[in-house]
């Protein structure tokens, strides 16, 4: 009895921990107070203020675009990255595994500067391309063991049989393969997705002019003081994020009830 006592006290101080501020953030978008020191009335100018605010629908748009540019291309190569890391058993694969699981331990700070360095030596121009190319490159990863982990419970026999029926790739890869990994691959693209919205350490060393995001307006914007618009920005964001995470994992659970 006392254990489950301390085990419930446990959980609902993580949850206050986690969520308290989240509440704060959120009370504090709706507050008419610039600073949020005190309650003054509920008002919208916030927001009505942020959807005016020229500057951070630039932010906006910037942020969605290169979620979007990443996260199809990491979809895309994070895919077959799985299916070859999960098909193909030799040493070099070894090498492989490890080289698509660096990027998952490898801190942002270390990535960002190593990336920041390579386009400097090749003479790339810092903007949305250099960004899509950098969180293509993290999100690879994410992409490619959410959908290893659907090929571990892939039966296989089915590709055998539908080529014993006379099935060529493109009718297995369209008919089969697909259909049945699909959970795992848009899992594993709205993962992919999120930490592209999400990211601000690796964006700020490879940003240039014209390619500022969301996390990087909102620090801006905190150096300028300006918490009461921040506020509702991050309430926005966060909603996106939530959504997508959410999304994310009611496929992930219908996948393994499958």
């Amino acid at each position: 009895m006392k254990s489950r006592f301390t085990s419930l006290l446990v959980t609902l101080f993580a949850l206050a921990f986690l969520y308290i501020p989240i509440l704060t953030l959120v009370m504090q978008s709706f507050n008419s107070s610039r600073f949020g020191g005190e309650w003054k009335g509920f008002s919208l100018k916030w927001y009505e203020a942020l959807f005016n605010d020229a500057a951070i629908l630039d932010a906006t748009l910037n942020t969605l675009i290169i979620a979007f540019c990443a996260t199809i291309l990491s979809t895309i190569l994070g895919t077959l990255s799985a299916w070859a890391l999960h098909r193909f058993q030799t040493k070099l694969q070894e090498a492989n595994y490890t080289l698509v699981y660096a990027p998952l331990i490898m801190p942002d700070i270390l990535m960002g500067i190593s990336l920041l360095l390579l386009f400097v030596s090749i003479g790339a121009d810092l903007g949305l391309v250099t960004v899509v190319i950098a969180h293509t490159t993290f999100c690879v990863s994410y992409v490619a063991f959410t959908v290893l982990a659907r090929l571990q419970d892939f039966d296989f026999s089915i590709i055998q049989a539908a080529q014993d029926l006379g099935a060529g790739w493109g009718r297995i890869i369209r008919q089969i393969l697909l259909p049945l990994l699909w959970p795992g691959i848009a899992a594993g693209a709205m993962m992919a997705f999120t930490l592209s919205m999400d990211d601000f350490v690796v964006t700020f060393f490879v940003g240039g002019p014209g390619s500022t995001t969301l996390p990087v307006k909102v620090f801006s914007m905190m150096k300028h003081g300006s918490p009461a618009i921040i506020n509702a920005l991050s309430v926005i964001f966060m909603s996106l994020t939530f959504t997508v995470a959410i999304a994310g994992q009611i496929i992930t659970n219908k996948k393994s009830h499958k």
